[in-house]
């Protein structure tokens, strides 16, 4: 049974090179504070492209190859996402030579980090420095230095990744979702029932905040 005097808990899915997941955070963030619901966020690991090499690959031919995008399709998303994005006060600076990257180890940080109460920052931390300054999330220094710029301590995230100490951790969490039904990010699910996926934009995250403030009386 929910507890109707607990903040509503919130658990997102995602992946940190998925843009609609940005999106559709900062669209739930927005009506969070609109409603002034008392909340806690939960994040759990997705991979979109958990067999991405280690070089990655253009972000361009990637989209093509894996959704049959044409190159103008692809400019005309990449143009409504920068322009969701300045609405919502994050830059989309995407241009030809983006790559996607594997995002394993960035899943692995963000879980060492959710121990020391900073799993949130970081993750906001990897979303911009992936689509606002275009790093290689694959490269582990530069894993290291987002993570230190976020309050993390430097040498411990290098032995984190190092050892791979959270690698089984991550495994079974992005097992768990699947096995859940999630095939596609962003998930969110409110009060560990209700499932809602994709941005569903600013207005709608409202109503579905009002109609949970009415469920749980």
């Amino acid at each position: 049974m929910t507890d109707q005097t607990a903040p509503l808990r919130i658990d997102i899915v995602s992946d940190v090179v998925c843009p609609w997941c940005i999106v559709g955070y900062r669209q739930l963030a927005e009506a969070l504070e609109a409603t002034g619901t008392e909340h806690e966020i939960h994040w759990h690991p997705f991979e979109l492209n958990p067999d991405m090499p280690t070089e990655g690959q253009n972000l361009g031919e990637h989209i093509a190859e894996k959704y049959g995008a044409t190159r103008e399709q692809s400019q005309e998303n990449r143009a409504r996402l920068s322009d969701l994005g300045t609405s919502l006060g994050f830059a989309f600076n995407f241009d030809d030579d983006m790559r996607m990257y594997n995002t394993f180890n960035a899943h692995q940080l963000i879980h060492w980090a959710d121990t020391q109460d900073r799993g949130h920052a970081l993750k906001q931390a990897l979303f911009a420095a992936y689509f606002t300054e275009r790093c290689d999330l694959s490269d582990p220094e530069v894993l290291v230095e987002i993570a230190s710029k976020t309050g993390l301590d430097a040498a411990e995230a290098r032995a984190v990744l190092d050892d791979q100490r959270y690698a089984q951790d991550v495994r079974q969490a992005e097992s768990f979702w699947v096995q859940q039904g999630i095939r596609g990010v962003p998930a969110m699910v409110f009060d560990r029932k209700h499932l809602v996926t994709g941005a569903q934009g600013t207005d709608n995250y409202t109503g579905i905040l009002a109609q949970l403030a009415q469920l749980r009386g």
